[in-house]
């Protein structure tokens, strides 16, 4: 590591190696550890040299008035199995001045910018299978986790209203994800946009992230007033967390929309670095966290330590609630494949379409 970086920079990396906590044996090897850290600190080294060429990424945060996404809510609620699950208490808290997240997110943003374009047809569907352990206990109550178990999911990318918006296939039988038809009245559907984001919409955003926040902002409080959403539920800078969180989870992104969205990230107050979290198929990684103080848990996304690469989220409890424990797991997941193809119910891997 050079030394070459200014007085403020050397400050600010040195408060975050004084914030990265002493490894837990039982929970992260030190060997580990020390590879989670020393690729953080490589990173913000690295963004110091540059910082001379260009400008800080973190300026004043533009905070957004946010509901969490149709689709998040579609995939959350269209199965009602529940389960029991051990929740580890978390290996590591989010830590670190503002300063390391910014420049995580940066460096995050560089590695989505270099990935292909891809042409996306109107009737082709976004594949995505993950592995995911959920908290389907009642709203307010003790936390009741599902085993981990696979989900694959196919959807539309029509731009004009659909009402079929696509498939959702989990514990082996397959279910339809439809949307705006109420019981008596006529069918409506749903047109591409933050509620049902296709590749070609998410590549319409602006790649600014001042921009991007600020045509965010005109969306979630459009969705927010369409569900009536009360003033005092809606948390500005955590829904927007929440948001481009499900975004870059649940969908397949333009490279430069993704890039936008990491930077825009950044500009979101109270974003630190949680230095080892774990996803759902047990990989370790590094964290972009948030702390949600009004309900008192953790949201963290993911990324692989060497390749920057996305792997998935995980919610954990940061104090004792009605839903339990401090430290109690909430969900987790981890995004094991995604891709474009062609049909309902075909697998990128094979090419070809199941009928089971």
């Amino acid at each position: 590591m050079n030394d070459r970086t200014s007085g403020p920079e050397r400050a600010e990396r040195e408060e975050l190696a004084r914030l990265l906590p002493a490894p837990a044996e039982r929970d992260l090897p030190p060997g580990r550890h020390l590879h989670h850290k020393d690729t953080l600190m490589r990173l913000i080294d690295q963004d110091g040299d540059r910082a001379s060429a260009r400008p800080r990424l973190l300026r004043p945060a533009v905070l957004l008035p946010a509901a969490g996404l149709a689709l998040g809510g579609v995939l959350l609620t269209t199965l009602a199995a529940t389960g029991q699950g051990s929740a580890p208490a978390p290996s590591a808290t989010g830590t670190g001045s503002p300063r390391g997240a910014a420049v995580l997110l940066d460096r995050i943003a560089s590695v989505a910018a270099k990935k292909d374009e891809q042409n996306v047809t109107d009737d082709q569907f976004v594949y995505v299978r993950t592995l995911q352990t959920e908290n389907h206990g009642t709203f307010g109550g003790p936390v009741k986790l599902t085993k981990p178990r696979e989900r694959e999911v196919w959807m539309s990318q029509q731009a004009a209203p659909v009402i079929d918006v696509g498939l959702i296939h989990e514990d082996g039988s397959y279910y339809p994800i439809e949307v705006g038809v109420p019981d008596g009245e006529p069918a409506v559907g749903y047109p591409a946009g933050l509620s049902r984001p296709t590749y070609t919409w998410l590549a319409s955003l602006p790649t600014d992230p001042d921009a991007l926040l600020r045509r965010l902002t005109t969306e979630i409080t459009r969705d927010q007033d369409q569900r009536d959403t009360p003033a005092e539920d809606r948390d500005q800078a955590q829904d927007t967390f929440d948001t481009i969180g499900e975004l870059l989870r649940e969908t397949v992104m333009p490279p430069k929309t993704a890039a936008a969205f990491y930077k825009a990230a950044a500009k979101i107050p109270g974003v630190t670095v949680d230095p080892d979290a774990v996803d759902a198929a047990d990989r370790h990684g590094i964290g972009v966290a948030r702390d949600n103080a009004r309900t008192g848990d953790r949201t963290t996304w993911i990324f692989n330590s060497t390749t920057l690469e996305y792997l998935g989220e995980r919610s954990y409890l940061i104090r004792d609630t009605s839903m339990g424990k401090k430290g109690t797991l909430i969900n987790k997941s981890a995004v094991l494949e995604r891709a474009v193809v062609n049909a309902l119910r075909e697998k990128p891997s094979t090419g070809k379409s199941t009928t089971t």
